[in-house]
């Protein structure tokens, strides 16, 4: 966490003089002189917190969502889960991103016991 503090006190006093021209008009310092620290404080104080709550927001969403989930009736359409061939790896029915809470195989969920 140290070594962070250090970070932002080293990009925040940054020197102008070491960051890109990136105009022609750039070499002429005026009132766009604190241009570049002003951006940066406003990413460090207002971008980092700003994606950090929106992180925050999605994760408790998610739990929110997770704790209602039903898993839904397998119906065994015919046009759904169809097999030409075998995947290449594991078992051979199982796609590669397969999630045996969410997916169904074509016989039905993993892992059921068919009564």
């Amino acid at each position: 966490m140290a070594s962070l503090g250090r970070l932002t006190r080293a990009v925040l006093r940054a020197p102008l003089s070491q960051t890109r021209q990136l105009s022609a008009a750039a070499g002429a310092h005026g009132a766009h002189e604190g241009a570049a620290r002003t951006w940066k404080i406003l990413t460090f104080v207002i971008a980092f917190p700003g994606v950090a709550v929106c992180m925050l927001n999605m994760y408790l969403k998610m739990q929110q969502h997770h704790a209602h989930f039903v898993k839904p009736e397998f119906v065994p359409y015919a046009h759904l889960r169809i097999r030409t061939k075998r995947f290449p790896w594991g078992d051979g029915v199982r796609s590669f991103f397969h999630n045996d809470e969410l997916n169904a195989l074509p016989d039905g969920y993993a892992g059921e016991d068919e009564e």
